[in-house]
C-alpha cells in the first residue's frame, strides 16, 4: 500500500509539499459587509494562518489601500507572521499585482489557498 503522501499526490489533493496561503485583505474596513458572525469572533480567527505554521506552509499577506479606505492588516494576524510585511496593493483583483505574482510564483508551489473575507472580491476575482 502507498505511503499516505503517495496517495495524495497522486490524487492532486493539497499537502504541505505543493500549496501556498494567500491571505488577501484581513483588514479593518474589509469586515463591515460579513454578517453571520461577529467582528470579535472573525478576527480571533487566524487558525489557518496557526495551521499553516505548523505545517510549514508558505505564506503570503495582502493588503489593498491600507491608508485610503481599508486600513493595515490585523494586528492579531500580523503578529501570526511578525516578520512579514503585507503586499500592498491599489487593485481590488489581488492577481493582478506583480508583486504578489512574484511571491506566490518564488514559492515553486503550484496550488493556492486563498482566504478572504469578500468572495466574490477576495476569492473569487484572483482565482
Amino acid at each position: 500500500m502507498a505511503e499516505p503522501k503517495v496517495q495524495a499526490k497522486r490524487k492532486g489533493l493539497l499537502t504541505p509539499d505543493n500549496c501556498v496561503l494567500a491571505l488577501i485583505d484581513h483588514q479593518p474596513q474589509m469586515l463591515f459587509g460579513v454578517t453571520n458572525s461577529t467582528v470579535q469572533t472573525i478576527i480571533n480567527i487566524p487558525w489557518h494562518s496557526q495551521d499553516s505554521e505548523g505545517f510549514r506552509l508558505p505564506v503570503v499577506l495582502t493588503s489593498v489601500e491600507t491608508k485610503s479606505f481599508s486600513g493595515n492588516v490585523w494586528p492579531q494576524l500580523r503578529a501570526v507572521f511578525p516578520n512579514q510585511e503585507p503586499i500592498e496593493r491599489s487593485t481590488m483583483n489581488s492577481w493582478d499585482d506583480t508583486k504578489l505574482r512574484r511571491c506566490v510564483q518564488k514559492t515553486g508551489r503550484k496550488k493556492i489557498i486563498l482566504v478572504g473575507l469578500w468572495t466574490e472580491t477576495c476569492v473569487a476575482l484572483p482565482t
